[in-house]
């Protein structure tokens, strides 16, 4: 349903100066901390002139998904000449049927598509007609289907509808002068994470690291020239307050950062060193990092178990895990190059090929990572290697005791030797009774086994262990 071209101008003229019939508010600075929890603290700096006497403020280029219950505002320049008698939040937008149920009983002019003219009174609508009458007592009364409605007139905007969420203060003010006002609130429909690309070099011994910081905004507002600073941790927040109704990075971009990272209360807060727009429904990505040449590690894990409690008796034919994983490791240090805290996110890892064209080979997640902590990536499953795992010989020795012993196949495919690493868990009150290869103890009830497997060649682990229970 379309309005007239006069009705458009004057809900466009209300919605760019939310100040109409009181004081306007002249935005001279904003900051905006963004959480990686969907929410963020918004600070607006605004000048205002408060004449003696009761004044009535508003401002409408306001977020709409914010939270009116975290409102507040002061004065920086005089903050005991003034007081805030009442502060609202104004949210019931205009839309055509509240126009409609605000004009019941009043005069309208509806025009249809094969350009009848209706003026009258608005007697009654619903979603598939509108009743007009020509006079409320003697008629006469037109039922006009609204699919066939081309424009619809009102006279003007009715009271208590605007075109956008409105924060309105009624400020109580001792002399007439200028103030410095400060507007905070949080809000939600903004997020921030980061997202990483790796490439890793054509020998595998080292990788390059490409991080950006992805801003998503669906807060319903632009945030014009704004200082940045976002927060990385987990704050504790309660239940979601009263609300309204993948960009692609350049694999090849390495921007110089442009955050400086410093430790805030039990999180880290990296700032912007710069002003810039986030406009609303825009999704703005800017470089946090760019750090070349990290040692890596590239580890084959097997870990063949596919069963969660121990089979007791049930114990032939038991299935087993094949595939053999693909990890790469590499230390978050400065003698790495990184050593500042990674914020967590995703990270994309690419190789080269033989046409030094990057190619995808895979992604995983990280937690946000302090400094000198290692990092590993499960890049996916490896083509050439396979992995078997048996059961051999069960043994019960007494009602509470049993042996087993195990067979875990390495077969390498490659034409390169590779090192893989074995997982085994345990049960019960467990020892290792013998074993053909050394082992170490990882946690109360995991082992590992490194084994050095041949090009085109496999490699058999036998171990026997006694279990308690």
């Amino acid at each position: 349903m379309k309005f007239l071209v006069f009705v458009l101008v004057f809900l466009l003229v209300i919605s760019f100066d939310g100040s109409l019939l009181a004081n306007r508010m002249i935005r001279k600075e904003i900051d905006i901390t963004i959480y990686n929890q969907d929410i963020a603290l918004v600070r607006d700096l605004r000048e205002v002139r408060l004449e003696k006497g009761k004044n009535i403020v508003r401002v409408s280029d306001v977020a709409s998904r914010i939270d009116a219950t975290s409102v507040h505002v002061k004065s920086l320049t005089k903050p005991e000449d003034c007081r805030i008698i009442e502060q609202n939040f104004e949210y019931d937008l205009v839309n055509p049927d509240k126009l409609l149920n605000k004009y019941v009983d009043q005069e309208i002019k509806v025009i249809t598509r094969d350009n009848n003219i209706y003026r009258g009174y608005l007697l009654s609508y619903d979603g598939r007609q509108i009743i007009i009458g020509q006079d409320r007592t003697s008629g006469p009364i037109y039922m006009v289907d609204r699919e066939n409605i081309r424009d619809i007139e009102f006279p003007q905007l009715p009271d208590g509808l605007i075109t956008r969420p409105t924060l309105v203060w009624e400020i109580e003010s001792l002399n007439s002068s200028e103030h410095l006002i400060e507007l905070s609130y949080l809000t939600r429909g903004i997020n921030w994470q980061a997202d990483y690309v790796a490439n890793i070099s054509k020998d595998e011994k080292t990788l390059s690291l490409n991080g950006w910081v992805t801003i998503d905004n669906k807060s319903g507002v632009n945030y014009d020239s704004a200082n940045i600073k976002l927060i990385a941790g987990e704050i504790n927040l309660e239940k979601e307050p009263y609300r309204m109704e993948e960009l692609k990075i350049a694999l090849m971009a390495e921007a110089q950062p442009q955050f400086e990272e410093k430790g805030f209360f039990e999180y880290h807060m990296y700032t912007l060193k710069r002003k810039t727009t986030i406009k609303n429904n825009q999704t703005k990505q800017i470089s946090l990092l760019s750090v070349q040449n990290i040692p890596m590690e590239k580890r084959y894990v097997y870990d063949g178990k596919l069963y969660r409690n121990y089979y007791f008796d049930n114990w032939k034919g038991l299935d087993y895990n094949p595939k053999v994983s693909v990890y790469i490791r590499f230390k978050n240090s400065l003698d790495s190059g990184l050593g500042i805290p990674l914020p967590k996110g995703k990270i994309r890892v690419y190789k080269a090929d033989e046409d030094d064209s990057l190619q995808f080979i895979g992604e995983d997640s990280i937690d946000h990572t302090p400094k000198d902590e290692k990092i590993e990536l499960f890049i996916g499953n490896a083509f050439d290697i396979v992995g078997e795992r048996k059961v051999v010989d069960h043994k019960k020795i007494a009602n509470n005791i049993y042996q087993d012993t195990y067979e875990i196949t390495i077969r390498n495919h490659k034409e390169e030797p590779i090192k893989v690493n074995i997982i085994e868990h345990q049960w019960g009150d467990w020892k290792i009774l013998k074993s053909n290869y050394k082992y170490k103890k990882i946690d109360a009830y995991k082992i590992e086994y490194e084994v050095n497997v041949p090009k085109n060649g496999e490699v058999k682990v036998i171990y026997t262990a006694e279990y308690r229970f």
